[in-house]
């Protein structure tokens, strides 16, 4: 039996989602930089391991795969307190999970990769990106005004999900100022995961 291996780029923020997951419980794993702009994703070897050609890939100790990062996310995490053990708290943590990669992710995460890494013009970018994207960041400021985390009292994969692109929102020209519950937030979740606060001029 061996550890698991993470296939993942440091610069994507669905790849960091389980990496900081295993770090937070503490579980034995090998991390594989790859870079998912220059075709290392695409090569024959890796496409055995995901066919979808993209990372996260996990490969666990006994030789099986699984990607996405969620779902990567809900295996490593079974059992620990980062899934509410009550069963309509773990299907809200579910529903804000999916509405990250459905509402979210598809907005804020496409125009960081974009400006931030493409450098595209704001010319060429579609206007929906920034204003969709917006109202997913003025969604969870108006949840987070009332309240710690995404669900219940304490920290969950909710919550690890949606950091992971929320932090670096101002990449994509966004500005976090504007909702200061989730800036709170962000740091709340840095915090509990050990990570330091993310500086958008050191990315």
């Amino acid at each position: 039996m061996g550890r698991i291996r993470l296939y993942g780029s440091s610069d994507s923020g669905n790849a960091m989602k389980p990496r900081w997951v295993m770090d937070y419980l503490g579980i034995d794993y090998e991390w594989i930089e790859t870079n998912s702009f220059n075709g290392e994703t695409r090569t024959p070897e890796f496409l055995k391991l995901n066919a979808a050609g993209q990372v996260p890939v996990a490969v666990l100790e006994d030789g099986r795969t699984l990607a996405q990062s969620n779902a990567i996310m809900l295996h490593l995490a079974e059992g620990s307190d980062l899934i509410p053990g009550d069963a309509y708290q773990r299907a809200k943590m579910l529903e804000w999970m999916f509405w990250e990669q459905n509402s979210h992710e598809i907005y804020v995460a496409v125009r960081i990769a974009r400006v931030h890494y493409l450098k595209m013009r704001e010319a060429d970018l579609d206007p929906a990106l920034l204003t969709r994207g917006k109202a997913a960041l003025a969604r969870m400021e108006q949840h987070l005004s009332g309240a710690p985390y995404l669900v219940g009292d304490g920290l969950s994969l909710a919550d690890v999900a949606l950091v992971a692109y929320t932090r670096k929102a101002n990449l994509g020209g966004f500005d976090l100022a504007s909702y200061p519950s989730v800036q709170a937030w962000i740091a709340r979740v840095e915090d509990a995961l050990g990570l330091p606060p993310f500086a958008s001029d050191a990315a």
